[in-house]
């Protein structure tokens, strides 16, 4: 018999869990069972997201960095292309911001359900408010500061100084490219080795989702026992697709049509089979084969342009990733009844743009980096078993903008340099026959 594939084991412990936990509410000491019992396995599942997020952020981000050494062959491609990524990543983050912020999907959550649920982190929140009391005293440079650790290893013992562990990373990977590459090649294989360890990890840690999901979303429902958490997931959910289809259907095809003259049909007519792979495998990584043949063969993407730019675009572009994580951690503050002030949402831009670097290119690995986020505006992590229910569809979904974003740098910086050509402009149907079949 074939096994079920993990997300329909995500959405089946979901729902086993809502009812597991709305059955508990319904009998004397079932929320004392669940609480006891249950919610513990919930912890060890949050935790075990916590303990891989330094590893994986260490080893991708290292990995990423040193391979930009091809910017000493290819420094004016090289530059450019750094240069779009971050920007459309800071424009997708920055546009997730604005949509949380309008719709509010926090808000639908009740007074009497956010006060159950803060009294649940009241302990994160005293500290948080703590925190924001002594910033208040600090320097207007104090952030810059905090930025550089004065002792690494003490920094990536704390999730909340994810910031500092990410400018040393950023300082090393810069040493590694300019030492000789006979001195950094052992170094780089011994990343590469702890990189691919520590995705199979997630691997393994994700075995456990169905699990960690029935037991985080039992102890939500015993907790705060009232249905409007659930339509605030609703809006929560819309707010993330609105932001991803501004990307996809506005944004990328915009740039396209203004810097490189293609048409929005062609555009689309392009890069549709790899939009679709994104969605089914929720991978940037394993569609990158794909990308690169529809880009290089139907996008008219030189060759050269695309080998470089798509595999760095799957390691360190991930707009769709930092736009989920910007709603995500403000969604999770309104909900608990944590106000977020202008300074810790531009918090959450710089590190969900920082992260979404380092966030590997498999599926899960976005609610990993999600923690690091979190923390860093003082905002309890366990607040992702709000979210974590409607997590793997929104994955699939934000891959499709992943994808699209890196194709679209691709076309932009290919025409920078003059080595575009003209598109392959058939239908899908024509290369694809069997698709209509």
């Amino acid at each position: 018999m074939k096994k079920l594939a993990l997300h329909w084991q995500i959405l089946i412990g979901m729902v086993l869990g809502v009812l597991f936990g709305f059955g508990a509410v319904q009998f004397g000491g079932g929320p004392e069972f669940v609480t006891d019992w249950i919610k513990p396995f919930g912890t060890i599942f949050i935790n075990s997201l916590k303990l891989i997020a330094v590893p994986l952020i260490v080893a991708s981000l290292i990995m990423g960095i040193a391979g930009l050494k091809d910017i000493s062959k290819l420094s004016k491609m090289g530059g450019r292309t750094i240069g779009i990524y971050v920007i459309t990543t800071l424009f997708a983050v920055t546009t997730g911001l604005l949509v949380v912020n309008i719709i509010k999907p926090g808000s639908y959550v009740t007074e009497q359900t956010r006060n159950d649920l803060t009294a649940n982190y009241a302990g994160d929140a005293a500290a948080k408010q703590e925190a924001a009391a002594s910033q208040q005293n600090q320097g207007p440079l104090q952030a810059l500061i905090d930025l550089v650790p004065e002792n690494v290893v003490g920094a990536a013992g704390d999730n909340a100084n994810m910031l500092q562990v990410i400018f040393f990373i950023i300082f090393f990977g810069v040493g590694l490219i300019l030492i000789p590459p006979d001195k950094s090649k052992p170094v780089i294989d011994f990343f590469d080795g702890v990189n691919e360890v520590v995705l199979k990890m997630i691997d393994l840690i994700m075995l456990a989702a169905p699990f960690g999901v029935f037991a985080l979303l039992a102890s939500l429902v015993v907790e705060s026992p009232s249905l409007d958490i659930f339509k605030a997931l609703g809006m929560y959910s819309l707010c993330v697709l609105l932001g991803l289809a501004f990307l996809v259907l506005v944004l990328y095809p915009l740039m396209v049509k203004y810097f490189v003259g293609m048409s929005y049909g062609d555009f689309f007519r392009g890069i549709a089979p790899a939009q679709l792979l994104a969605f089914s495998t929720s991978s940037s990584a394993a569609t990158l084969p794909v990308t690169m043949e529809r880009v290089t063969e139907h996008l008219g993407v030189d060759e050269d342009v695309a080998s470089f730019v798509l595999p760095v675009g799957a390691t360190i572009n991930m707009d769709g990733t930092s736009l989920y994580q910007g709603v995500a951690a403000v969604f999770i503050a309104q909900a608990l009844g944590l106000g977020l002030d202008l300074g810790q949402q531009l918090t959450i831009v710089v590190t969900a743009t920082l992260a979404s670097i380092g966030s590997a290119a498999v599926p899960g690995a976005g609610m990993v980096m999600l923690v690091i986020v979190l923390q860093s505006i003082g905002v309890p992590a366990e607040g992702l078993a709000l979210i974590f229910a409607v997590d793997r569809p929104l994955d699939m979904c934000r891959t499709i903008a992943n994808v699209t974003g890196d194709a679209t740098v691709a076309m932009l910086v290919a025409k920078s340099v003059n080595k575009i050509g003209e598109p392959d402009v058939k239908d899908w149907d024509d290369n694809y026959p069997s698709a209509t079949a």
